[in-house]
């Protein structure tokens, strides 16, 4: 820890926030200041590592001078009073469960605008798919760091249209439909999540989501809290994505560009879960007591039918498309989270927020090997790969092969690897879940969700099989990995190994935060 004054503390957070959007305007300036590159299309994308990068490394400063003795206790806080009439304020602080998915968040921005400005994106202007980024980074880091639900909402609603023109205008084969469907059904989800934040503010008197949490739902009646984790939970299940709701995700997934879904992946579906936390688990206990074992339920069949369909698409002779495949796996890997949140124990809700981040960096990483390989073979068709055209890895790309192989496997949950620690621990919070909740119906859910376990190891060691083995053919050599593709990945294979080996670092900074959220705000 560095010491680091509490008003310098409160910069670097408003700093974070607001750094992407000041330099989203800037990239639609005739030129972006102070940058030059060999034409417009170069300095505007190197004006995107630029701010990016600046972001990453307030992150970083902020991670530092956390105070990680106290990680439960809210900091770099500033309190605002913006509509007075609604008591609705800029409020913003972090703790030990936002600091890591601000630091995610900023990592991966980073990654993908220094992916971008080596291997620009086919489209339009660079212009716009910069401000775009940086606009979708704002909103990402503004929701993980806000503290009223209305700048909450806000927030929440600001990363789609961004993402939405990241699909439509850069994305590939389905576009305009996919991005359609993106938007659709996370803006229903939002209309009816908003309905459930204004009747938890008008009836308790405030927003103030840390005022909520402390206050731990006394002041809202069971009937109301009900009410609103059903209309907020469905919000939520959207962006998370949760089974049945989860159906744009792998149509966004396949026509989003390289760098939009690992953004999608990596943080976006971060934000539904993260309310779940943040808001429905400490503010209305009563009504998610309620709703858990139907959320455990959902949860489960979303890690079988996730696992079911990536079986399904690796299978010979079924045209499964590898992005695709990786998109369905999210819905599985996300299933286990919302498992440990539908378990209200510390263990369960840490092991959600643990998977959280390793899912991040994970399949964040798998998104940016798919891409290369779509990228060397013209095609991320799994029969094609495996095929004619003999993708082998090992033997025409070796290191690209042995970091898929490395990724496939530490998404499946390897010992030793970041994927383990947050699915197990999940399990165990099902195993012994919170008062109230029926354990026998839990054992089942945690039985079905171990069962999910060995279904993603079948198909991450297939897809390892089809595409990286294979008879050595007299092919040419694929270009193997280069050194701007090294450098973007190097960061997450670091982090998902001092994940899996380490776990206390970053269960060290959720559990404080957890026990005193479960406990309502009683340290």
């Amino acid at each position: 820890m560095i010491d680091i004054s509490e008003s310098v503390m409160q910069f670097l957070l408003a700093f974070i926030v607001a750094a992407p959007l000041l330099g989203a305007v800037a990239a639609l300036l005739p030129a972006p200041p102070g940058l030059k590159g060999t034409g417009p299309d170069q300095a505007v994308l190197r004006h995107g590592v630029t701010v990016t990068g600046a972001v990453l490394l307030a992150a970083i400063l902020l991670a530092a001078g956390f105070d990680h003795g106290h990680p439960s206790k809210m900091q770099a806080t500033t309190d605002i009073s913006w509509i007075p009439a609604l008591d609705v304020r800029i409020h913003l602080g972090t703790d030990g469960i936002s600091l890591p998915l601000l630091v995610l968040t900023a990592l991966l921005t980073f990654l993908c605008a220094l992916h971008s400005y080596f291997k620009p994106p086919a489209g339009p202007s660079p212009k716009a798919f910069v401000a775009l980024l940086l606009v979708l980074e704002s909103g990402t880091l503004a929701t993980f760091a806000v503290l009223d639900l209305m700048l909450f909402f806000l927030a929440f609603e600001m990363v789609l249209i961004p993402m939405y023109f990241l699909i439509a205008r850069w994305g590939g084969a389905q576009r305009q439909a996919a991005a359609w469907k993106f938007i659709l059904y996370t803006l229903l989800g939002s209309v009816i999540m908003l309905l459930g934040l204004l009747l938890i503010g008008l009836k308790s008197g405030t927003f103030d989501m840390v005022a909520l949490a402390t206050d731990n739902g006394r002041g809202l009646t069971t009937s109301v809290q009900v009410i609103a984790v059903l209309a907020i939970g469905v919000g939520l299940a959207v962006k998370t994505p949760m089974w049945p709701l989860h159906s744009w995700l792998p149509d966004a997934h396949t026509a989003a560009p390289t760098v939009g879904s690992v953004l999608l992946a990596g943080v976006l579906l971060k934000m539904g879960t993260y309310g779940f936390v943040r808001i429905l688990l400490p503010v209305a206990p009563d009504g998610m007591r309620t709703f858990a074992p139907y959320l455990a339920a959902f949860a489960v069949v979303g890690v079988i039918y996730g696992s079911l369909a990536c079986l399904a698409l690796v299978r010979p002779g079924s045209k499964g498309d590898l992005k695709r495949l990786i998109a369905y796996s999210s819905v599985g890997h996300m299933g286990f989270v919302l498992l440990g949140i539908a378990s209200m124990t510390p263990t369960g809700v840490n092991g959600a927020l643990f998977a959280n981040i390793a899912h991040g960096l994970i399949t964040g990483l798998l998104f940016f090997l798919v891409g290369a390989v779509k990228d060397r073979y013209g095609t991320a068709d799994l029969d094609t790969l495996s095929g004619a055209t003999g993708a082998a890895l090992y033997g025409r790309a070796p290191r690209l092969g042995g970091l898929l192989a490395f990724a496939a496997v530490a998404s499946l949950g390897l010992p030793g690897l970041a994927g383990f620690w947050g699915e197990m621990l999940a399990l165990f919070g099902s195993f012994d879940p919170a008062d109230g909740l029926s354990r026998p119906a839990f054992l089942t859910f945690m039985s079905i969700a171990a069962f999910g376990t060995l279904l993603t190891a079948a198909y991450m060691l297939m897809v390892v099989r089809r595409v990286c083995m294979g008879e050595k053919r007299e092919e040419p050599q694929l270009a193997d990995v280069r050194a701007y593709e090294f450098a973007a990945w190097t960061p997450l294979v670091a982090l998902t190994v001092l994940a899996g080996l380490w776990p206390a670092v970053l269960l060290g900074l959720t559990d404080p935060a957890v026990q005193k959220l479960l406990a309502g705000g009683k340290s």
